[in-house]
């Protein structure tokens, strides 16, 4: 039986809040190193590309450039377990807003309120000018629903 998502199933599935874990190669190919793995808050619009924040000076804003290749996993934690993994290309690196970008991620994840308290304590971080909108375009994709057992 097979357990994949359809495409309807794996948008929805995204559209949804989970905790995604961002995978970034790191260092020369060659050299006993890992990829950076680090969970991220993400946002997905049916069939468009995946997008989350973080500061350029962070590990993985340094790690991240237009066209480096990543991969997103994102899971539920509770039984049945599903899951959507995506790997492609970084499409763009751009500025991120507080109210345009941070506000709207953080409400997605706390809620209305939580959310706007979250954005209003990251002021002092956006004022630095280093918060950046990352967008991954999924090329292959791997999906796992097991409620279809």
């Amino acid at each position: 039986m097979a357990f994949n998502m359809t495409k309807a199933e794996r948008e929805a599935f995204l559209g949804q809040a989970h905790i995604g874990v961002l995978a970034i190669p790191e260092g020369d190919p060659g050299a006993p190193r890992g990829p950076l793995t680090s969970p991220v808050w993400y946002d997905y619009e049916a069939g468009g590309d995946v997008w989350f924040l973080t500061q350029s000076t962070a590990r993985k804003g340094r790690l991240v450039s237009e066209g480096s290749r990543v991969s997103l996993l994102v899971q539920t934690s509770t039984a049945p377990y599903k899951y959507v993994s995506i790997e492609g290309p970084v499409s763009a690196i751009v500025p991120s807003d507080l109210l345009a970008d941070l506000q709207p991620m953080a409400q997605r994840y706390l809620g209305e309120q939580q959310g706007k308290d979250y954005a209003a304590g990251s002021t002092e971080s956006y004022a630095k000018g280093n918060a950046i909108k990352v967008f991954i375009r999924p090329e292959r994709w791997l999906t796992v629903d097991y409620a279809k057992r």
